[in-house]
């Protein structure tokens, strides 16, 4: 079954769609955290980002990187939240790559990024070297 975000791009789910091109859409979230709050996402159906090829994550970006300042703008808003939930774990609600464009004002009560995994781990350096090394053999 489509998921809720491929019944939008088909017409069958209405929304306020702000750009759309060959291979993304961009549109305003039902849910919003913040005014202006919006989705971006590419055309056909990815779960995660390591699913999106790389032709349509070039694309995918392209169009975030067009939009956060224009939907800043549009707000008024000081700065913005750009993020993915990349995973069930993670958040992520609907399994279809999704970036979200949170306008962000001063003192909204919002907290940054690091905030949104909870309580940080407390590393050791070695610790931190082996992940390191393990991330780096793997590119």
């Amino acid at each position: 079954m489509a998921t809720i975000f491929s019944q939008i791009i088909d017409g069958d789910i209405p929304a306020r769609i702000v750009y759309e091109d060959e291979t993304t859409v961009a549109f305003l979230d039902a849910n919003p955290l913040s005014p202006g709050h919006t989705l971006v996402i590419p055309k056909e159906e990815y779960e995660r980002l390591n699913d999106v090829p790389d032709d349509i994550a070039s694309d995918l970006y392209a169009t975030i990187h067009e939009l956060v300042p224009v939907v800043e703008d549009s707000v008024d808003a000081d700065a913005s939240t750009v993020a993915f939930n990349n995973g069930e774990a993670a958040g992520q609600e609907v399994p279809h790559v999704h970036c979200h464009i949170v306008p962000r004002f001063e003192g909204d009560g919002g907290g940054p990024i690091h905030a949104v995994a909870g309580d940080a781990p407390d590393l050791a350096d070695r610790e931190l070297d082996d992940i390191a090394a393990e991330i780096e053999s793997r590119v």
